[in-house]
């Protein structure tokens, strides 16, 4: 008895030490603010710092420290120090910092992480990078008008091969839907089709292997190692290989915008097929990772709430009388991208489901120790290696900026029958006042064809089919993405649909 006694001292005794030892560890560790920093936030645990409160919900909890410090505050997350910038009248004073505050290192160390291929520094792969941006170039002008069309011709041929001998009423999942006749028409606009194999099925398992991906996606970019994700990484290697040079070269329709992408990769020999490979599933990712959860998110507004989808479809039969279109059985109907921007209330739909589910963190690396200086005669003092980030939910729930915010108005975005993009903060015209697609340098550059697709999508939906929700329920918004674009619905919803007569 007195042996155990002493034996249970012993543990004790050691227990206390630890925790003494590792009190005094974070006394001495703990980051202390220096004059001129904002306010800080470390936490008590070591390394996590407020991570899981962050995760929680981001929106309120950043609220929650923007009512008890003001617009600039520093909170430790994952053992790195954010910097948040709350008041978007501020951000374009982010943004110009280009030199400060880089975007660059922390998108390549992210993505060569995530998809598997060697970071593309400058000394490894001279002009790489500049080539290939260069590529985004095919996003805009006449390289975006043909991507645009061969987009509506590949969603037309979904939609036939799907609804070709359907008269009535069709019930289906709202989600998976949109991620199935997305997913199909977006891959074959970029990557052709495989001429050897069944084309549906061949991009159905493709997307089958995305979805899982997807899935793991938030934390491969907190970087947890990828070998405890289960079967992540199996399935990763997978979907490279779909992407190999060989099989690449045997795909019909490949878009310009892939072949200029596999020339310039194919001119650095150190580059491995497989590299190369991880680059194409990389650019696949961003193509429809974010545009698809955008797509649904569309859909379901309109579909939730009728008057605007009479409103939307109004407008499209409209343009298609005027243009002497008619919608028929063969799914043959085109509008240009000039028409499809003349759609001011279809646009203003898509820029409101935008502002109700983009959950994007826009993040800069501090380069060196320098002084931020701000609107107003505001200053906040930067530490190099820290992040510093705007969290557009903030602006887009903001009630001074847009009144009601969380009620879904379909023509928010409309003044005087054109594009509203007027909006105030403070009595002053704001610079940044949607930001589904990031600012600055980090704006996504396809951007443009991403929301054609979207439009071009919903377009077709109203114009072709009736549909409802045959559900009574509301979605909500699945947290565990945020800081990385388009929040995921946290459940499907089952709607119907049958061709309009």
């Amino acid at each position: 008895m007195l042996h155990a006694l002493q034996c249970l001292l012993d543990v004790y005794t050691l227990a206390l030490g630890a925790a003494v030892l590792l009190l005094c560890w974070w006394l001495r560790s703990g980051r202390r603010r220096r004059v001129g920093e904002p306010p800080l936030e470390s936490g008590w645990i070591p390394y996590l710092g407020l991570a899981l409160q962050y995760r929680k919900d981001p929106l309120h909890f950043l609220q929650s420290l923007q009512k008890k410090h003001g617009d600039i505050f520093t909170v430790k997350i994952l053992g790195k120090y954010m910097t948040f910038i709350m008041d978007p009248c501020q951000y374009q004073h982010v943004t110009k910092h280009g030199k400060q505050l880089d975007f660059s290192e922390f998108a390549s160390d992210m993505a060569s992480r995530t998809f598997d291929y060697p970071r593309l520094t400058e000394a490894a792969f001279p002009q790489l990078n500049d080539s290939m941006h260069k590529a985004y170039k095919i996003l805009q002008g006449d390289g975006l008008s043909e991507l645009t069309s061969s987009m509506m011709g590949n969603l037309q041929h979904v939609f036939k091969r799907k609804f070709s001998q359907a008269a009535d009423w069709r019930k289906e999942k709202l989600y998976e839907f949109c991620c199935s006749v997305m997913f199909e028409a977006s891959f074959m606009t970029l990557y052709g089709t495989n001429p050897a194999a069944d084309g549906q099925k061949d991009i159905s398992e493709i997307r089958d292997k995305f979805s899982k991906f997807d899935a793991k996606f938030p934390y491969l970019f907190t970087s947890i190692p990828i070998v405890l994700l289960g079967a992540t990484k199996k399935t990763r290697e997978a979907l490279i290989h779909t992407f190999f040079p060989d099989k690449m070269s045997r795909r019909l329709g490949v878009s310009d915008l892939v072949q200029y992408r596999s020339s310039v990769l194919d001119k650095y020999e150190q580059l491995l097929d497989y590299d190369k490979a991880a680059h194409h599933f990389a650019f696949m990712w961003a193509s429809v990772g974010n545009t698809i959860p955008a797509t649904f998110w569309a859909l379901y507004y309109l579909a939730k709430h009728p008057e605007a989808l009479a409103v939307v479809r109004d407008e499209i039969d409209h343009l298609l009388k005027s243009t002497g279109q008619t919608r028929g059985p063969e799914y043959k109907i085109h509008m240009s991208k000039e028409q499809l921007d003349s759609l001011v209330y279809l646009g203003s739909a898509i820029h409101e489901s935008f502002r109700m589910c983009t959950a994007s963190m826009n993040i800069r690396v501090v380069q060196e120790d320098f002084v931020l200086k701000l609107e107003g005669e505001q200053r906040a003092a930067l530490r190099k290696g820290d992040f510093v980030a705007l969290f557009p939910q903030t602006l887009h729930n903001d009630p001074e900026v847009y009144s009601d915010p969380e009620v879904y108005k379909f023509d928010r975005f409309v003044e005087n029958g054109a594009e509203k993009n007027t909006f105030y903060k403070k009595g002053k015209k704001l610079k940044y006042y949607l930001m589904p697609f990031g600012s600055g340098v980090s704006m996504c550059p396809g951007r443009f064809f991403a929301v054609n697709e979207i439009k071009q999508f919903l377009a077709l939906m109203v114009t072709y089919f009736d549909l409802e929700l045959t559900e009574n329920k509301t979605v909500g918004l699945d947290k565990s993405r945020s800081g990385l674009g388009i929040l995921l619905p946290d459940s499907d919803i089952a709607f119907r649909c049958k061709p309009r007569s």
